[in-house]
Formats: C-alpha cells, sequence, structure tokens
C-alpha cells in the first residue's frame, strides 16, 4: 500500500476515534501515534512507550477493534510497534500484538473455550472497603459455588466507574480458577445484541441460543442497555436463556448502573427474575478505600508516592474508582511524557484537569483546621476525648460541616473526627440543626462559619 494510503487509511481511523472519545483523551493517547505500514490485513502503529501499548489495550481495545473493522474489515488484525529508550536515545522497537492477542492467552486447561474475560481485573486487586465489602463477599462465595449460592442471579448496580466491570470479571477469572471445567463468559450487553443481530440476519438464532444455554456462568455488564429502544427481540431472547439458565443450576451475574426498580424500558417479566437473587450496590468509596486503591495502583505501576500526594488526591477525586486510577496513569503520561517530577503541584494539576477541582473544594481537614481556628481550639483537642463544652461543641460542628460539604461517609467522618462512630455523627449533625433553628447566637456562629468555608 502507497504511504499515502496508509495516511489516509491511519486519518480515517482517527476521524472515527475522534468521535468516540474526550479530545483530551485523543489528543493524549491517540494522536501521537503514527501507522508504519498495511499488509495482509495487518495495520501495524508506531506508540511512545511500553506504558502507551499497555494503556491502549486496556482502555480502549474494543474502540480500536471496531474501528479497524469498520474502516479496513472485520478480519483485520492490530501490531504495535513500541520505541524503545536507549539510554536517552529513542533507537529501538518491539513489536506486540494487539486486540487478538487475548484469545489465545485465555484458553484453559483442555478447553478451547474462550471466556473472554480481562484477566487483570481480579479480587487481588480490587481493593475492600465498606462500599463494597457486601458484593465483594458475595461475589467470592458465588466463585466457590457457582449456580448454589441464593446469589442467583448476582445484580451489581452503582454509578459509571466504581468498580461493577472489574468485579464481575474479578468472580468469573476466580470460578475459572476453582472450577476450570466450567464454560464462564463475560459478554457486555451491547456486544450481545451484535451477536443475536447478526445470528438474525444469518439465520442462526437456534445456534446463538444454544451456545448461550451451554454456558455454566454468564455475566453480562451494561444489562440497562437492553432497555435502550426497547430492544424487546434481544429481551425476548435473553429472558429465553435466562430461564434455561437458571434452571439448569447455572449462575447468572448482571451489572448496571441503576437498580432494578429504577430500570426503563425492560419487560416486568426480566426485571422480576432480576430480583430473585441479590441486588447489591457499589457505593463511590470512602477516603480510606480511595487511599487504598491510588496506594496499590501506584505501587503495581512503580511510583512511590508521598502520603502528601496521595491525600490530596484522595480528598480531591472522590467520585469513583476509574477517576482514580486515571489520575495515576496521567501523572505517570505526565513524568514519562514530558519529563516531569511527580510533586504536590503536578498532582494538583493533573486533578484539576481531570476533575475540575479548585482549590475551595472542601476535605474534612480543611474544615477540621477552619472550625478549630474559629472557636480557639486545637486539633489535638479536636480529636481527643476530652468533654469539655467548647470543644464538644466544635467537634459536632465540624461533624455537621464535614456531612454537609463533603462526600465523605458517616463513618469517614467520624473516625477522621476524633475517632467516633457514625451513630455519633449523625447526633451531632441533628444536634447542630436543631441549636441553630433555636438559638440565635449559636445560628450566627454556624452561618459566620459557613461563609469562611466558602470564602
Amino acid at each position: 500500500m502507497m504511504h499515502e494510503n496508509l495516511t489516509q487509511l491511519w486519518d480515517d481511523c482517527l476521524a472515527v476515534i475522534k468521535d468516540n472519545v474526550d479530545i483530551d483523551v485523543f489528543d493524549t493517547w491517540f494522536a501521537p501515534i503514527e501507522p508504519i505500514r498495511y499488509q495482509d490485513n495487518v495495520l501495524t502503529i508506531l506508540v511512545p512507550s511500553q506504558f502507551y501499548y499497555e494503556y491502549l489495550e486496556e482502555q480502549y481495545a474494543d474502540l480500536l477493534s471496531t474501528t479497524l473493522t469498520r474502516i479496513c474489515g472485520k478480519h483485520t488484525k492490530l501490531m504495535y510497534r513500541v520505541l524503545v529508550d536507549q539510554g536517552n536515545k529513542r533507537g529501538g522497537t518491539a513489536d506486540m500484538i494487539g486486540l487478538d492477542k487475548h484469545v489465545e492467552r485465555k484458553k484453559n486447561g483442555s478447553s478451547n473455550f474462550d471466556s473472554n474475560l480481562n484477566y487483570k481485573l481480579t479480587f487481588d486487586n480490587f481493593v475492600e472497603g465498606e462500599c463494597n465489602k457486601l458484593t465483594r463477599t458475595a461475589g467470592i462465595n458465588i466463585a466457590s459455588q457457582p449456580g448454589k449460592t441464593i446469589f442467583n442471579p448476582l445484580f451489581i448496580y452503582g454509578k459509571s466507574g466504581v468498580g461493577k466491570t472489574h468485579l464481575a470479571n474479578a468472580i468469573g477469572i476466580k470460578t475459572k480458577e476453582l472450577h476450570p471445567q466450567k464454560r464462564i463468559l463475560y459478554v457486555s450487553a451491547n456486544l450481545f445484541q451484535l451477536q443475536y443481530t447478526e445470528a438474525s440476519r444469518n439465520g442462526q438464532t437456534n445456534d446463538f441460543l444454544n451456545f448461550y444455554q451451554t454456558v455454566d456462568v454468564l455475566i453480562i455488564d451494561d444489562i440497562q442497555e437492553f432497555g435502550e429502544g426497547k430492544k424487546t427481540s434481544t429481551q425476548n431472547t435473553f429472558f429465553h436463556i435466562f430461564n434455561h439458565l437458571h434452571q439448569s443450576g447455572k449462575q447468572l451475574i448482571l451489572t448496571c448502573d441503576k437498580k432494578p426498580a429504577e430500570l426503563d424500558g425492560l419487560e416486568d417479566r426480566l426485571l422480576n427474575r432480576f430480583k430473585w437473587g441479590l441486588s447489591a450496590e457499589l457505593e463511590v468509596p470512602d477516603f480510606t478505600t480511595r487511599k487504598a486503591i491510588l496506594q496499590q495502583k501506584a505501587e503495581k505501576d512503580g511510583l512511590r508516592l508521598p502520603e502528601s500526594i496521595i491525600n490530596y488526591i484522595a480528598e480531591n477525586v472522590n467520585d469513583n474508582v476509574r477517576n482514580l486510577e486515571g489520575t495515576i496513569i496521567s501523572l505517570i503520561a505526565q513524568s514519562t511524557l514530558n519529563q516531569r517530577v511527580i510533586n504536590l503541584d503536578l498532582a494538583k494539576k493533573v486533578v484539576s484537569n481531570l476533575v475540575g477541582t479548585t482549590e475551595n473544594k472542601q476535605s474534612i481537614k480543611s474544615i477540621v483546621d477552619t472550625v478549630c481556628k474559629y472557636f480557639g481550639v486545637t486539633t489535638e483537642q479536636m480529636q481527643s476525648a476530652s468533654r469539655k463544652r467548647e470543644i464538644v461543641q466544635a467537634r459536632q460542628i465540624a461533624m455537621f460541616f464535614a456531612n454537609k460539604l463533603t462526600e465523605e461517609t458517616l463513618t469517614t467522618i467520624g473516625t477522621t473526627i476524633g475517632n467516633r462512630n457514625h451513630a455519633t455523627v449523625l447526633h451531632a449533625c441533628k444536634t447542630v440543626s436543631d441549636l441553630a433553628e433555636t438559638d440565635k447566637q449559636f445560628r450566627r456562629c454556624v452561618e459566620e462559619l459557613e461563609e469562611q468555608l466558602h470564602a
């Protein structure tokens, strides 16, 4: 293929990718890629580093596969050529096969059945916390006895980025380890729909049904997509698959962004079946869990981050796990690609770009510091067991504002402020609210503090 055609081919691929990712993601991860060759249905691209290759494969393999199929045809394979550092010179390359490499790796035992699991998403790197303990424990029980526990189906729900896909894969991987003879399949709802559409078009609906009915553990990710556009034929097919598997003692695991009662567009008979087992929420991780996630991710990527950086990220990136891990990846990228030292200033810049953090965003620590200064007490007194009226009052007001101005759990607030339990925090919030309604002087103190905290 001529160079002009290769360039045009890659430009067409980039146009598709650009429509499916944020501009910052495109500029960081796709714009630097150079096409090298397209021959015998293999597209070879040059990426700046091994980290680049691993990140693209982990985060965007599906997007790249879909793009290549659309632009080059469905049998196209992708090969990465990784630029290798030699001292300060970047003089060598190393080849990596992409997209299809996981198929060979995932053959387990004597069976060639491809489970389509992401073997990076295990229980070992799924950090346990109060936000996920119930669901994680249920998942471990399922892996030990798939289809034989009361958790069938296991319906995992929660907002985007809290670890639903990770946990679903971890259950599948653990089940495969304990029961290598089991046929375990992970599939997104979107892929299930595409497979069904293709089977229907080719007159292979029965083959499609027969295949899915042979699975021992079926994991469907983002089940809410079945309700988009009310895909009745897909729902009807899945209904029969669900019934067959459940009646045969097979395990079903479903993930969703909403609880069953809040789903739109799905048939009642499906929603009723989703409630047969355990519906468990994965909540946004609390501060302690966020720190543990950051520390684990940093260690895995060979970083030694000071506690000040870990604490800053954990305080300010508090919406989901994906953004926590994304912060570490961005720090590595900034450091590697721009040759910058990872320090608190760089962390603040990365966090600000990622989640729009401003310096005025409140943390428990900043609230405690402001309240202590206002009442003229020390942080040591605030954290002590002292029952002096002025210290108790300062402690209660700090808990009140921590609950109001942060997204931390009551348990985290209590642990951070005086090592109290969640019941103490609830009591403190009620006490402050009640006094503010009946005591004008106390209400003035609360209002002045709130102005300072928002200044």
